[in-house]
């Protein structure tokens, strides 16, 4: 007992006299910045997906058995090159059909014709009627119009005969073969894609804001098409392609869906190392006018939100929901709406901070 309260006494002198140290409140000052605006010229990216501008699928135009496969999958065509061969043997019966029948129709024509110059002389001298002479030329007409259908009948067959052999129709490399030899085509089936390859195209999204500032920076979206700076290509690796590409088109219409509008950059292929079916990343100059720049270590992803902390004069954070763009330096954003110029936010370490937290001191 006497041991207990010798122990109790010491304790209390060791608390008193500082030997103990009592835990004390961790205080923790937060980084911040003042919205302000400000013009700036930074690298914008897109992610994007790459196609040929010639890109073709091969269908055949006529149904039959398939004879041959003149190509390969990968091979390089020139426009006009074979690519399949159909069993013609039906298409060419059906011409010799139809130029018989033209021949029939031609004979029955003169016939008529023949007829007609008659019964006008006669006509000329009383010995027949107008009807008859009439009769006589509506025969005429008529054959004629029956050559005319049987001379449309042989280019029919004609052609018909002509989609046997199937041809490409540009400069490219084939995509995979679908069919083999022996099998029965039907019209309408693709047999296989023709990438055409000396120009690739582009297409990425552009939201509205976007839109907007590329509009106020050259006038109007022909001008951005004209007068638009060149378009840097990355590859997935983050290598560059050596060749710019143009702005050529945009879609002119918003999807209702995303908010953005689809934008068409040509590269050119010489070398073909672009293949339909690619993605990469677009990166573009911007110029943002007026824009309230924010580093990236302010913005707060929860979910489908985007958040800022703000600061007020009681130095406590509050969250709000902006809207950003970010530039493509990975680094900076653009707030677009949300917060004003001139309030005070979290600028780093704005995911360690909760509504109602002191973040100044």
């Amino acid at each position: 007992m006497k041991k207990n309260l010798i122990l109790l006494s010491l304790l209390s002198v060791c608390v008193l006299s500082g030997c103990v140290k009592m835990p004390e409140e961790q205080h923790t000052s937060y980084e911040t910045i003042t919205l302000s605006r400000e013009n700036v010229t930074a690298p914008v990216s897109w992610s994007a997906a790459i196609r040929g501008t010639g890109d073709v699928s091969i269908v055949s135009r006529c149904t039959g058995t398939l004879n041959a496969i003149k190509v390969k999958d990968g091979q390089r065509v020139r426009k006009g090159d074979v690519l399949f061969l159909i069993d013609s043997r039906s298409a060419q019966n059906a011409l010799v059909h139809a130029q018989a029948d033209l021949q029939t129709a031609i004979a029955n024509r003169e016939n008529a014709q023949l007829e007609a110059e008659s019964n006008k002389e006669l006509a000329q001298q009383g010995i027949i009627s107008d009807y008859l002479l009439r009769k006589s030329l509506n025969i005429l007409q008529s054959a004629e119009a029956q050559v005319a259908q049987a001379r449309a009948a042989v280019r029919d067959a004609e052609l018909r005969l002509d989609y046997c052999t199937i041809k490409s129709p540009v400069d490219g490399l084939v995509g995979n073969v679908i069919p083999h030899v022996g099998d029965v085509i039907n019209e309408g089936a693709t047999l296989t894609h023709i990438a055409g390859v000396s120009e690739m195209e582009a297409s990425f999204s552009l939201t509205e804001s976007q839109i907007h500032s590329l509009v106020s920076e050259f006038g109007s979206l022909d001008k951005v098409i004209k007068i638009a700076p060149p378009v840097t290509l990355l590859f997935k690796d983050g290598s560059e392609y050596k060749h710019k590409g143009k702005i050529t088109s945009l879609s002119g219409m918003v999807d209702q869906q995303t908010g953005s509008v689809t934008c068409y950059v040509t590269f050119p292929n010489p070398d073909s190392e672009l293949f339909s079916g690619m993605q990469g990343t677009i990166v573009m100059p911007f110029e943002w006018e007026n824009a309230m720049l924010v580093p990236l270590t302010s913005i707060v992803r929860i979910q489908d939100k985007t958040l800022v902390y703000k600061v007020g004069a009681d130095s406590l954070a509050t969250s709000a929901i902006v809207e950003i763009e970010e530039l493509g330096d990975g680094v900076r954003a653009v707030i677009l709406s949300g917060a004003e110029v001139g309030e005070k936010i979290v600028a780093k370490g704005a995911a360690n901070v909760h509504d109602g937290q002191q973040v100044l001191w």
